[in-house]
């Protein structure tokens, strides 16, 4: 897909507009329309789609930190496509997790299923990145409840259908953790009861 960098695209709608109003004073409109014309039509792919796809690609390469400067330059992500928008919620979710800003994560990925998702596979994605920001925390039944919407989805990328696998399994051993130590609480408590009081001095 073919793309302009963004600075090079806030660059020309700089000199689109200036060009254009100049050549209003000088020489009338009728030669300065077209400039105002590709300017608005640069301003309008800005506004609508902002800097996710390039900001995406930073993602990609595990440039987090560059990612989110290139985020930064979305100055109205409310006016943003839809999809566009809630990939702007997603981007700064992830990078919040990289961070190691749980809250923030979980901040941008509920603004993000507020919004219609393009398939499901991106909501399931979502929903997961909710499930291990609760488990992380130790909220497991929140977790079980994200993980179970994501189950009802249709999910077709692999990778995302093996980290739910993985989910599960973890689920299963965390819930036999609970039944063991429940066991091995009980056992202590018994055998506690049984202990002698030492003889006072």
């Amino acid at each position: 897909m073919f793309t302009i960098n963004i600075y090079l695209k806030l660059a020309l709608i700089a000199i689109c507009f200036v060009g254009g109003i100049l050549l209003t004073v000088l020489y009338g409109f009728g030669y300065s329309w077209i400039l105002f014309l590709i300017g608005l039509a640069l301003l309008a792919s800005y506004l609508l789609l902002g800097t996710i796809q390039s900001s995406s690609e930073l993602v990609q390469m595990q440039d987090f930190a560059g990612a989110k400067k290139r985020l930064a330059l979305t100055k109205f992500p409310s006016l943003l496509y839809v999809s566009n928008r809630a990939f702007f919620y997603i981007i700064n979710g992830s990078i919040d997790m990289q961070e190691g800003n749980m809250s923030g994560a979980e901040d941008y990925f509920e603004k993000a299923l507020a919004l219609k998702l393009p398939t499901e596979t991106e909501k399931a994605m979502v929903l997961m990145q909710m499930a291990n920001i609760n488990a992380s925390r130790g909220k497991w039944t929140k977790a079980k409840n994200y993980f179970r919407e994501a189950k009802k989805l249709k999910v077709t990328e692999p990778t995302l259908k093996d980290q739910m696998s993985q989910f599960e399994q973890a689920l299963a051993q965390q819930g036999g953790m609970k039944r063991m130590g429940g066991g091995r609480n009980s056992q202590m408590m018994r055998q506690g009861g049984k202990r002698r009081r030492p003889k006072m001095r």
